[in-house]
């Protein structure tokens, strides 16, 4: 009987996620799903990897029974050791999510999430990164089931070398959903701010807040295509080389 594609399932959210959990259930029918996530939460990491301490490594028991490896470390690492260390062949595809809150635009830049999709390219796996477009109120159901279709379609389709998906579900009813958009990864900014606070001891301590700008409205845009309630599907290249400033640098008298 022939065995089952392996599917390795990490987040930045945490091992304990709703989001994690409702990608489980979605791909166990079609895969054999390892988990390899943070032990707690690591939004907005990047693409950090440890380095100077040792990576702790410990079983994680949903409902009395065994679920998957929680690795005291960030999204990278997981798919890092992962791959290196605890799976027993290597997978077919990686999937990182369901994130709360959206990765478009500079947010893929910044995005646990999407680094651990990122690592998963580096290491020559097919790998997509899924989020869900709300903080509040979190409804996993479609884009749960918009990942398995996608991860079905990742065994049929390669993607080029170093290329990885970054997938944006909308947060509405999927009779809402108004279809897919192929997209790019939209270039608008945050306006920030630090507000300032004053601690119980008397330390002042800041804390980051602030809201995107100059929201790119087209359609092949993610920010665009998630505005229209339609799911945004970027295709990403870790190579991050401007190629078109590359021979203007190349005259530099430096």
């Amino acid at each position: 009987m022939r065995s089952k594609p392996l599917l390795m399932l990490t987040n930045d959210d945490g091992i304990a996620s709703p989001g994690l959990h409702a990608l489980v259930q979605s791909f166990q029918k079609d895969f054999e799903v390892v988990v390899v996530a943070p032990a707690t939460e690591m939004s907005a990491v990047g693409h950090a990897i440890t380095l100077s301490d040792p990576l702790r490594v410990s079983e994680y028991m949903k409902n009395g029974k065994f679920y998957g490896y929680a690795v005291k470390g960030t999204p990278a690492d997981c798919v890092k050791i992962g791959y290196w260390a605890i799976l027993k062949r290597k997978p077919d595809v990686v999937v990182s999510g369901i994130n709360i809150g959206p990765n478009t635009g500079i947010n893929t830049i910044y995005s646990g999430t999407v680094s651990a999709a990122t690592e998963g390219a580096i290491l020559g796996v097919s790998s997509f990164a899924v989020s869900l477009g709300t903080f509040t109120n979190p409804d996993f159901a479609y884009a749960a089931k918009f990942a398995r279709k996608l991860a079905l379609r990742l065994l049929e389709h390669k993607l080029p070398e170093g290329v990885f998906l970054n997938v944006n579900v909308p947060a509405c009813p999927e009779k809402e959903i108004r279809g897919v958009a192929m997209t790019r990864q939209g270039q608008a900014l945050y306006h920030e701010e630090f507000d300032k606070r004053i601690d119980p001891h008397g330390r002042t301590y800041y804390w980051l807040t602030g809201q995107k700008i100059n929201k790119e409205e087209s359609v092949d845009v993610d920010d665009g295509a998630m505005d229209r309630n339609m799911v945004s599907i970027t295709p990403v290249h870790y190579d991050l080389t401007c190629y078109s400033f590359l021979d203007e640098l190349k005259t530099w008298k430096i």
